[in-house]
């Protein structure tokens, strides 16, 4: 998957292994493996330096992550307005191509970067690093970061946020945790969207969707709501409030907070590809 998508060398990473860089060449100049867990080791370092960045600003990071068309530019849209600059909030939007999902925050009058990562399924920590360099952290409360929709890639890596809150929208069926385990391993927050057409679809239990969470081991709350019809919202806004008091009390007491990366989603990154 990960040698065809294009998702190991990226644009944010590319400069280490190209010429000159500091992984152009491995021991014996051929391993590939070696290559990939060489640029994993230099995200995870530019990732540390992206979140001492929001902690010395006291700005709490969520990577919102979910498959295409889930619904979380709507989402932040909705939590814009609602907040109504109780919180002050940036953006950071991941998409392969188009200014569009940036452009809609714009709209509510919240500075918004958009990263466009070309054949890249996944946002790294270099890539957030260079948007960080158009966003001005002082005074802001919350940086979002909108990762390219996909239920496989985004989880394993660390981009310097402090939580994941992971969407599952109605629509896509309630057995998808148990079929994209390493993404919703990785939540701090479950999200059930487009609550407003379980009662038209009819085949989504959200309980059951929960109980494949727990079969995974994660403790994380799950929220229903819907964007468009705002039931839940509120109950969503809370959670963030409160996690942004709860992370910036763990940062003032030295915990670094780092996110739930899956190790063997990163294992996909690492393995050599099979024969063709």
């Amino acid at each position: 998957m990960c040698d065809t998508c294009g998702c190991n060398v990226t644009h944010g990473n590319e400069h280490l292994v190209t010429k000159g860089g500091k992984h152009e060449h491995t021991a014996s100049g051929t391993e590939s493996v070696e290559v990939l867990k060489n640029l994993l080791h230099a995200n995870d370092h530019e990732a540390a330096h992206n979140r001492e960045h929001f902690n010395r600003h006291g700005v709490l990071a969520v990577n919102l992550m979910s498959s295409p068309g889930a619904g979380k530019t709507l989402l932040l849209e909705k939590t814009i307005e609602l907040l109504d600059g109780d919180l002050n909030i940036a953006v950071i939007e991941g998409d392969l191509e188009t200014e569009n999902d940036a452009e809609r925050i714009r709209k509510k009058g919240v500075p918004a970067v958009q990263i466009s990562t070309g054949t890249a399924c996944h946002l790294d920590a270099h890539m957030v690093h260079k948007a960080l360099h158009e966003l001005d952290l002082e005074g802001l409360d919350v940086i979002f970061i909108e990762n390219v929709g996909n239920l496989v890639c985004p989880a394993s890596f660390d981009l310097g946020q402090h939580l994941n809150v992971t969407l599952l929208s109605s629509p896509e069926g309630d057995d998808k945790p148990a079929k994209y385990p390493v993404m919703f391993r990785a939540a701090d927050l479950m999200l059930v969207s487009k609550s407003d057409l379980l009662e038209v679809l009819g085949d989504f239990d959200p309980a059951n969707a929960e109980r494949h969470l727990r079969q995974l081991a994660n403790a994380a709350p799950v929220i229903p709501l819907s964007a468009r019809s705002g039931d839940g919202i509120q109950t969503w806004i809370d959670w963030l409030i409160d996690a942004r008091l709860t992370v910036s009390g763990r940062v003032a007491a030295g915990d670094l907070v780092r996110p739930a990366v899956q190790p063997e989603g990163a294992l996909l990154h690492t393995t050599s590809p099979p024969d063709r």
